[in-house]
């Protein structure tokens, strides 16, 4: 089996964070969002190449993959025109040689990809129920829980099972036939779907098993990022650390070593990477990065890069990487 892994987007949405960060870097429970698909990949097996869709920072992905996932063949296309996620897998095509799986990696799933193994569908599309249906790609099914048609963003509730962008596609020649034929045609809304690759496959016959996830969590915007670090401390990634004398813990709470607090309170839902500092501050709801330092604050619902400085600050920031934010006494 190929992977291909689309991540060329600059991640507007949470700037100015991904001024300096690729999207799917961000961390959340002190690790980045793409490495927790990446491990449920690597511990699937049988996975013979890695194909990343570059763009925005792309030096910073191919660094941290060869750094953390070294283990794994992998092959890097910059998608140098970002015409839609059509448009990406495509650039994939001439290293496709067998079924893939296809997964954009600014959201976390949790679900079993090993039915990967038994499927004897043309392929497998992932979905999760949401109530904001109207945000979504959403999918509807036939009785055999086949997809028979996906619709981008309805104005009425005629399915509220969100397109995930995780799919598996057995058939690949099919699909790479229904890619062809959508960057044939006028764009829609501005770009080439693939959901619109899934919907010719349909109509050619193609049957594609939906299936819900258990959980998905979402890290394209600043409150589903905060959301996101949450659920994965209370699904088992949090870490309480080592923190100085007349400080309070409200767990859960990710904290690594090398973190100096002091004087403070700290949680819940609180991340903090190694090298930051803590002092006479309390924090909930919030992601520190690394080699930061947040002194006389009250800070809830904030996403602080690395290296930045946060001094007499009551509220919520957004701060990137190295900037500095002090409110005078």
């Amino acid at each position: 089996m190929k992977v291909i892994i689309p991540l060329a987007g600059k991640g507007t949405r949470l700037r100015p964070h991904t001024h300096t960060v690729p999207k799917p870097m961000l961390k959340v429970a002190g690790k980045p969002v793409m490495d927790y698909v990446l491990d449920d990949v690597r511990k699937l097996g049988g996975v013979d190449e890695v194909i990343y869709i570059t763009g925005h920072l792309k030096d910073a992905v191919e660094r941290h993959v060869h750094d953390v996932y070294g283990d794994m063949k992998a092959t890097f296309i910059e998608q140098v025109v970002q015409d839609g996620t059509a448009g990406a897998v495509a650039l994939a095509g001439p290293h496709v040689d067998q079924p893939v799986l296809i997964v954009f990696v600014d959201t976390i799933f949790d679900t079993d990809l090993s039915v990967i193994k038994t499927s004897t569908d043309d392929g497998i599309i992932w979905t999760k129920e949401v109530e904001d249906y109207q945000r979504f790609g959403v999918v509807l099914a036939d009785e055999n829980g086949h997809m028979t048609k996906i619709v981008e963003k309805p104005s009425t509730p005629i399915s509220k099972r969100a397109n995930i962008g995780l799919y598996y596609v057995r058939n690949w020649k099919l699909l790479y036939d229904a890619i062809e034929h959508v960057l044939t045609r006028p764009k829609n809304k501005g770009e080439y779907y693939l959901t619109d690759a899934f919907q010719y496959m349909i109509e050619a016959g193609a049957k594609l098993k939906v299936i819900d996830v258990k959980g998905w969590y979402d890290a394209g915007k600043l409150d589903t990022v905060l959301e996101t670090n949450r659920a994965m401390l209370e699904r088992g990634r949090a870490r309480k650390g080592a923190v100085g004398k007349d400080c309070t813990v409200h767990e859960p709470v990710y904290i690594e070593d090398g973190v100096t607090i002091e004087r403070s309170t700290i949680g819940p839902n609180v991340s903090i990477s190694t090298g930051s500092v803590i002092r006479d501050s309390t924090l909930s709801d919030t992601i520190v990065g690394a080699n930061s330092t947040v002194a006389n604050s009250t800070l809830t619902k904030s996403l602080i890069g690395d290296h930045a400085v946060i001094e007499g600050v009551r509220g919520s920031a957004t701060a990137g990487d190295h900037a500095e934010i002090r409110s005078e006494p």
